[in-house]
């Protein structure tokens, strides 16, 4: 098994997360540091170390679905001091479960949870596209070749996204409300999407991910992804 999908297995944090601490020589198997990769690790007769704490693969994978408020961020914890996801998720501080993806600090909505790294890495890679979909509220009207625009993928920060789905679902003079799918979320894409035609989104909430909709919970409350649901992901 290759060292970084090893580590994901074992809880501590999703692949992408496991190749940082490789490349950054935290890891070491057999009291070996490792930075390479490709490395191979043994399940049954190695021991791999990360910062001298041995990791073990995960037997049993929590999923959980939470709605994030805004207002606090997608990490254990913060040098500013700010409130995180895990101020609400007490129970589960210390039982190694991570942020699939992330929400930033001033979006609210559905967030999923889980020590499946694998899984994880799978629902956040950008060539696999799995729809994200969000309500939004724009200052002022939008009209509709600018939405059009949007829709085709406008350039970001040098970068062409690529595009999304639109729906315009009320507006009038002083706001805009959208439902909108995107297909990579990258940081901030929406704000940055419509600050491309002059617009600033005001709030933005995610409802959906897949076919994995946010219902039935209220703001900093969270409850385990059914075995349907769980299925769903897997066979994104």
């Amino acid at each position: 098994m290759r060292i970084n999908k090893y580590i994901a297995s074992s809880g501590i944090c999703s692949r992408r997360s496991a190749e940082e601490l490789v490349l950054n020589g935290k890891v070491k198997i057999n009291g070996k540091t490792v930075t390479v990769l490709s490395t191979d690790v043994n399940e049954f007769n190695d021991t791999v170390c990360i910062d001298g704490k041995k990791i073990t693969p995960v037997t049993k994978f929590v999923y959980i679905m939470f709605y994030k408020p805004k207002g606090c961020i997608c990490s254990l914890s913060d040098e500013k001091g700010r409130k995180t996801v895990f101020d609400y998720l007490g129970d589960f501080e210390n039982k190694r479960i991570f942020p699939i993806g992330r929400l930033d600090y001033d979006t609210e909505g559905l967030l999923l949870l889980t020590n499946d790294g694998n899984l994880s890495n799978r629902l956040t890679q950008p060539i696999n596209e799995i729809p994200k979909t969000y309500i939004a509220k724009i200052e002022g009207t939008v009209e509709e070749n600018d939405l059009a625009k949007l829709r085709n993928g406008v350039t970001v920060d040098g970068i062409k996204l690529k595009r999304c789905k639109i729906k315009v679902l009320e507006k009038d003079d002083k706001y805009t409300r959208l439902e909108i799918t995107i297909y990579e979320g990258k940081n901030r894409e929406i704000h940055k999407m419509f600050e491309t035609i002059g617009k600033t989104v005001c709030f933005l909430k995610r409802t959906k991910i897949g076919k994995i909709k946010l219902g039935g919970l209220s703001r900093g409350k969270y409850r385990y992804l059914t075995a349907k649901e769980i299925g769903h992901l897997n066979n994104i």
